[in-house]
């Protein structure tokens, strides 16, 4: 049965605490959402599963297999795999070749032939047989995640991490990754699946997660999860009283530039024009100017060196006395 155990992750970078504390559990063939709003670290949590980055405290068991200090490959070997928010194809090989590498990569005695029908039959369920021999630079950007996705089929993952698989993508192929989904999770494969679609996520996601600013602030069906207070405070905000108390006055008072009584709007104080020079629009008839050029005129040099002959000026006319050493 799959069970992962999530217990406890922290992470920071730097003074940043992205995720603080954050602990759940899958319990067999899930499909869980996850979502937050901009920032909230759910990219960041997926690195920390993946193995690409590794927590400052807490820990992640796959199966009773500890897997957050495992490098990325041995976490795809293990039964985790995850997609990209940017498409991370192989750009020069075919699209049948992007296939066979997870496949090669983690069963090196494998059968060839078996491999090859193993892609093609991800290739008729993806809609994309008839793009196997195409680079995959070719491709669109929804037939790239559509790339993704065979290549985690070619895996045979227990827990996929699918973060933002409808990013971009044709409404049209939407449905094909709709498709995929139902049936992957069928097949007895968890899914976390993180968008910013709302209708997708609830549509789809039996179980809802939610971080906020690294806090994970709720987790149950989408139905409670859509009525929580913390979670509609995440997504929409709460309204400060002070700041509408302040009234006519208020806004009379700092309408004049930010200082209350003042009249000069957005005036800027001190000098009234730019320090530096304006600059000639360039192009083919006004090529960049070159600067301590010899033979240019005087008012292209360096300021320092022009003070500096003025005052040089100054104390042999005995205007000024020589600066001291």
């Amino acid at each position: 049965m799959i069970h992962l155990a999530v217990s406890n992750v922290h992470k920071r970078f730097g003074g940043l605490h992205v995720l603080k504390g954050v602990t759940f559990e899958v319990n067999g063939p899930e499909l869980i959402g996850l979502i937050g709003p901009n920032g909230a670290g759910k990219t960041t949590l997926t690195n920390v599963l993946d193995g690409a980055i590794k927590p400052n405290a807490g820990t992640v068991y796959l199966n009773g297999e500890r897997i957050d200090q495992l490098h990325p490959y041995e976490v795809a070997i293990a039964g985790l795999g995850r997609t990209f928010q940017v498409t991370r194809s192989f750009r020069r090989m075919s699209v049948l070749e992007n296939l066979y590498v997870p496949a090669l990569a983690t069963q090196r005695k494998a059968d060839r032939k078996a491999i090859h029908d193993k892609a093609m039959e991800v290739l008729e369920f993806l809609t994309m047989a008839h793009l196997r021999n195409e680079y995959a630079q070719a491709l669109s950007g929804g037939q790239q995640k559509l790339l993704e996705l065979g290549r985690l089929l070619m895996l045979d993952p227990e827990v996929v991490v699918l973060d933002e698989p409808f990013a971009g993508v044709h409404p049209r192929l939407m449905e094909i990754i709709y498709a995929y989904i139902r049936r992957v999770n069928e097949e007895g494969t968890a899914i976390i699946l993180i968008s910013h679609q709302m209708d997708s996520i609830f549509s789809l996601s039996q179980r809802l997660l939610v971080l906020n600013f690294g806090d994970l602030i709720a987790d149950g069906p989408p139905e409670e999860v859509k009525r929580d207070p913390a979670v509609i405070e995440a997504y929409l905000g709460t309204e400060d009283p002070e700041e509408g108390g302040g009234g006519a006055g208020a806004d009379a008072g700092t309408s004049g530039g930010g200082e209350p009584g003042g009249g000069g709007g957005n005036r800027r104080r001190g000098r009234g024009r730019c320090r530096w020079r304006r600059q000639r629009p360039r192009g083919r008839r006004n090529p960049p100017r070159r600067r301590n050029t010899p033979g240019r005129s005087r008012r292209f040099r360096p300021r320092r060196r022009r003070r500096r002959r003025r005052e040089e000026r100054a104390v042999s006319d005995g205007k000024k006395a020589p600066p001291r050493r």
